[in-house]
């Protein structure tokens, strides 16, 4: 027999009754049953009931285990007593009579359980990573995320892309963060970074004719920790096709997508044929460019019922020609204490209120907007958004560019509050059309509002004639959910296009090159028009396996102080390593 195991504890079955077997994993749990020991044996695989009484040699070293002892156990295989079966595991049929033992590892006192999914302090479970990567929900997670790269991988294979390695050791660039700076030893004074997204790699792959590329990229940096991302590092599935248009893009990319999360949906539905939302349409109707689209609330812009009105606090602000009213229809909001309560979130949101409209029976309108503007502007309004007795609407009002994010956390609390957002399924979508810059002003000046690499809707003509603040660029995001999960854009393969459009974000031609020299000179010797995307794996995983925690899916994750408790990272330098890369540190003053 096999050192340590004849079978894993999640392989015996009512076949194997009988046999003599031996298996090895972690003490799950023990159970005293009137001295009679039930240990629960855990490996990888699953878990297998043992049993062990005071007839069995083995009783007095079981009296001594305790939970997570690593454990080799002999014994013979037997049907459980009737009526004691547990249909939830696949070994629920079948128990080991346990003859021998052997203590491989024994575990000294636990910091925190691994039986359970109680909360635990997020520093102790970090710290103890080890500890809780044994827990059920986190190790099914884990092992949820290797299944959907297999099936990334898989389905993209099946549709011509080819995997490439791109380099991690690169050059700092401007794509949006801080990079990691790695020192040269060889080279004083100089440094690497590493890559932020393979972006100019992939595009260089296209320029050296590989046609389809697709990587399981990991990226890194330099960011404050936010909610939706984990600091330091993540994962990207990255995509770079040639001679393609936007709509080839989304023919490959779509059902690679649905075919993942259809995959892994646990029978949720899943959308198909996704929408295509222009960015100034999502900002309007959902308050968002990455809108949850189970929550079936759209917004309506309502000005001209409020324009010239008695309610003189819109009447005036319409006078601005850029001031606009908008309206968050709530169906089945009608009461003065739901109304009443979105107020005050409002004020909590630092707003100095919300007004609404509630229409009672006989479609009457109530409250202090209604009692303002009068019944037939309130009738209107009811008859533009299609609402009925019961029903509520709320409004936001001023400028559109300063509201919007406001107004969309609104539409996303009414939802949510009254039940519309449908949480059991997947709604995939595409947002196009974004603008190519936005004004910075904190800098005062025109900046790329998206990917600097892509190619504006019109061109060079539109780079050279157009108001910059104007021009959409053939750009696109992927959104599930209230998440962005994909961004990606057409590239703008035309040195003259590429020098005109970094020029407008403030760059001249000699940084271009200086910054951007490889892909520069490579657009000079025959640059076929090409595009992709990358689809964030660490977002589409967190999706699939229904938690809001990055954590929850990621191996080893860092700290919202990104520091690693686990391995001590980021660490001091010794003096010798510092010398030895012509580094001296420069701590700032306490």
């Amino acid at each position: 027999m096999h050192r340590y195991r004849s079978h894993t504890c999640g392989a015996l079955r009512e076949s194997n009754i009988g046999e003599t077997v031996r298996l090895s994993g972690w003490v799950h749990r023990v159970r005293d049953h009137g001295g009679v020991l039930f240990i629960d044996l855990r490996d990888h695989y699953g878990l297998t009931q043992c049993v062990v009484d005071p007839d069995s040699p083995a009783f007095s070293l079981a009296e001594k285990l305790r939970s997570e002892f690593v454990v080799r156990m002999d014994g013979k295989a037997r049907r459980r007593p009737e009526g004691t079966d547990n249909d939830d595991l696949p070994t629920g049929k079948v128990e080991v009579y346990i003859s021998e033992i052997e203590v491989l590892g024994p575990a000294g006192d636990l910091p925190l359980p691994v039986f359970g999914d109680q909360e635990y302090p997020e520093d102790i479970r970090l710290k103890y990573r080890f500890l809780d990567l044994r827990r059920e929900k986190l190790h099914q997670n884990i092992m949820t995320r290797v299944e959907i790269i297999k099936s990334m991988r898989r389905r993209m294979e099946g549709q011509g892309f080819f995997e490439f390695n791109t380099p991690i050791l690169t050059a700092s660039s401007p794509e949006g963060a801080r990079d990691f700076l790695v020192p040269s030893r060889i080279h004083p004074g100089k440094f690497y970074a590493l890559p932020q997204a393979p972006q100019q790699y992939k595009q260089l792959l296209m320029m050296s004719g590989f046609d389809r590329y697709f990587q399981i990229a990991p990226c890194f940096r330099d960011e404050d920790p936010r909610a939706d991302r984990l600091p330091g590092e993540f994962y990207q599935l990255d995509v770079e096709m040639s001679f393609v248009t936007q709509e080839d893009v989304f023919a490959a990319m779509e059902p690679v997508i649905t075919g993942v999360f259809e995959e892994f949906a646990k029978g949720k539905p899943v959308t198909k044929g996704w929408r295509r939302i222009p960015f100034a349409e999502a900002l309007r109707k959902y308050g968002s460019d990455k809108p949850d689209l189970r929550n079936p609330i759209e917004m309506q812009d309502v000005s001209e019922h409020f324009r010239g009105s008695g309610f003189k606090v819109f009447a005036r602000m319409l006078e601005d020609p850029k001031n606009q009213v908008w309206a968050i229809p709530a169906p089945g909001g009608g009461s003065r204490a739901f109304c009443d309560r979105m107020n005050s979130w409002a004020q909590g949101e630092g707003q100095p209120g919300l007004g609404y409209i509630m229409w009672r029976e006989g479609g009457e309108g109530a409250g202090p907007l209604a009692n303002n503007i009068g019944p037939e502007r309130t009738a209107a309004i009811r008859a533009q958004l299609g609402l009925k007795e019961g029903d509520a609407a709320f409004f936001v009002a001023g400028d559109p560019d300063k509201f919007w994010k406001f107004s969309g956390l609104a539409r996303n609390k009414v939802g949510e509050e009254l039940n519309l957002t449908d949480k059991e399924r997947f709604e995939l979508a595409w947002i196009v059309d974004f603008p190519m810059y936005e004004y910075n002003e904190d800098d005062k000046k025109v900046d790329f509002s998206h990917n600097p690499f892509s190619m504006p809707q019109g061109g060079l003509e539109a780079l050279k004639g157009q108001d910059p603040l104007t021009i959409k660029a053939f750009q696109y995001d992927i959104t599930c959910n209230g998440y962005e999960i994909a961004s990606g854009g057409i590239r703008n393969h035309v040195p003259e296009a590429m020098v005109k459009a970094f020029e407008i974000a403030g760059y001249g031609e000699q940084e271009v090159v200086e910054r951007f020299g490889g892909m520069y000179r490579a657009f000079q010797y025959g640059a076929p028009p090409h595009g992709g995307m990358a689809a964030g794996v660490d977002r589409i995983v967190m999706l699939l396996c229904g938690t809001t925690n990055l954590r929850e899916i990621s191996l080893f994750p860092m700290n919202q102080q990104a520091m690693d408790l686990l391995m001590g990272a980021p660490s001091e330098a010794t003096t010798k390593q510092l010398r030895e890369l012509h580094v001296r540190v420069n701590l700032p003053q306490k």
